[in-house]
């Protein structure tokens, strides 16, 4: 078996494109075949080093290794070309200098239902001649027998008046001379597999099989684009997702294992991908239930692992601390520093948290919090969770009374990982200085109103 992921470096990788590497490169391992890269890149405005480069990149990053290429369409041009040659030679093909006037005009005769048929010029564009009888049908691996009746084709434009091979032509020819046995790609192409197919059979040669899968949806039904997140490989990145939640998650996106298997590993993935379990209708991404599968792979990273993880994310060092107390709270990598960049950063500012737990009662909480905290031996865990909670009981108070002005003397802010681990974290010397910071600023915002 040979498949290919050919996308057109026009920009980022998105959520679709890197569905059809997946499965391409699923159904290659299943099958100890070969998985080609090749770059569609003849479209010489917008194919740029840049975006090339942020193909490799997204590919890269999900794991996802090639055994051939990138290979470059744009450096087979002088193949292509000899392919339309040939069928010119042969009488498949012929010149036309019809114009798109002119094909409307021929269908006002003819009939808006058929296609434009044409007679060979002396020059100008090529174009490949269509039967006019029977259809092009192929079987597809995922929708079943498509079928498309040659009289509604127009006979196909393969190459430009100025001889430029164009995309059917360069895609089919490529394939074929890739020798790619299975062409799997998005819905989007549909239309273009019986020109190719017509394209091939004209160069007397056997075509792939062919498999096209469902378009992806956001939750609401509509075409996935930004406004339901994350729309690219370098967005996931960004958000602090594991490579491996998000080879799993986008594996179930119109596929499934025959089963409510919802965690796979990506040895499992290979082992169980058929590419005739793909589903026919459109896949919804929706990134809540993505959120949630990444969580579940970071709680089963190490503390070591997950440390590595985060200190690459945020290209920080000693991180270990933090991540040991904050990980049952992380759905990603990029939850930890919202949750736990106060350690290491310092308090932050929320005034309405500040107003709520640092006015009188809670300067009082945090006073006796100090002088519980202050002597304590050793300066651990469980002491300090032991005497946290003799403040709790001396004061009849219920916890998050005594917890959250202490939350947001350390924090700035009444969201933290647990208050015990935090203060062991911190340790004596900063937790009692940021304790006297919040007493000290409290205090001088009511020294204005004790003045008058």
């Amino acid at each position: 078996m040979r498949v290919r992921f050919a996308p057109s470096p026009t920009g980022a990788l998105h959520i679709g494109g890197a569905r059809t590497a997946l499965f391409n490169w699923l159904l290659a391992r299943n099958a100890s075949g070969r998985f080609v890269l090749r770059i569609e890149d003849t479209d010489a405005e917008r194919s740029t080093p840049e975006n090339v480069e942020q193909i490799l990149d997204a590919l890269h990053w999900l794991e996802l290794d090639w055994d051939e290429g990138p290979i470059f369409q744009s450096a087979s041009e002088a193949r292509h070309r000899e392919a339309v040659e040939s069928l010119l030679t042969s009488g498949r093909a012929y010149h036309s200098q019809t114009t798109a006037e002119d094909v409307k005009a021929w269908k006002a005769v003819h009939g808006d239902d058929r296609g434009f048929r044409g007679e060979p010029q002396e020059s100008g564009a090529v174009r490949l001649r269509v039967p006019d009888d029977g259809d092009t049908v192929f079987e597809d691996l995922v929708l079943g027998e498509v079928r498309s009746p040659n009289r509604s084709m127009d006979d196909l434009v393969i190459a430009r008046a100025d001889g430029t091979p164009l995309y059917n032509l360069a895609v089919a020819v490529d394939d074929l001379d890739l020798e790619i046995t299975d062409v799997i790609r998005g819905n989007d192409h549909l239309t273009n597999t019986a020109k190719q197919l017509l394209i091939i059979r004209a160069l007397g040669a056997t075509p792939p099989r062919y498999g096209h899968l469902p378009l992806l949806h956001g939750p609401d039904g509509k075409k996935l684009s930004k406004r339901h997140g994350a729309a690219s490989v370098q967005e996931l990145r960004a958000a602090g997702y594991l490579p491996g939640a998000v080879r799993n998650y986008v594996a179930l996106l119109g596929w499934g294992a025959g089963d409510d298997e919802t965690i796979l590993s990506t040895a499992e993935l290979i082992r169980r991908f058929d590419i005739t379990r793909v589903q026919r209708n459109p896949a919804q991404f929706d990134e809540t239930k993505l959120r949630w599968l990444n969580g579940r792979y970071m709680r089963e990273l190490s503390l070591t692992e997950l440390t590595a993880e985060l200190e690459a994310f945020y290209d920080r060092r000693d991180l270990a601390p933090a991540a040991a107390i904050s990980a049952e709270k992380l759905q990603t990598l990029a939850d930890f520093w919202p949750l736990c960049g106060f350690i290491y950063d310092g308090p932050g500012d929320d005034p309405q948290a500040r107003e709520r737990w640092l006015g009188g009662e809670g300067r009082e909480v945090l006073a006796e919090v100090r002088l519980a905290l202050a002597p304590l031996e050793p300066f651990e865990l469980a002491t300090i969770e032991e005497a946290l909670t003799a403040v709790v009981e001396r004061r009849g108070a219920k916890p998050r009374d005594v917890f959250q002005p202490l939350r947001v003397a350390l924090a700035g802010r009444p969201v933290s990982p647990g208050i015990f681990e935090t203060v062991a974290v911190l340790g004596r010397e900063q937790t009692l200085l940021r304790i006297d910071s919040a007493l000290n600023a409290a205090l001088n915002l009511q020294s204005p109103s004790a003045d008058r």
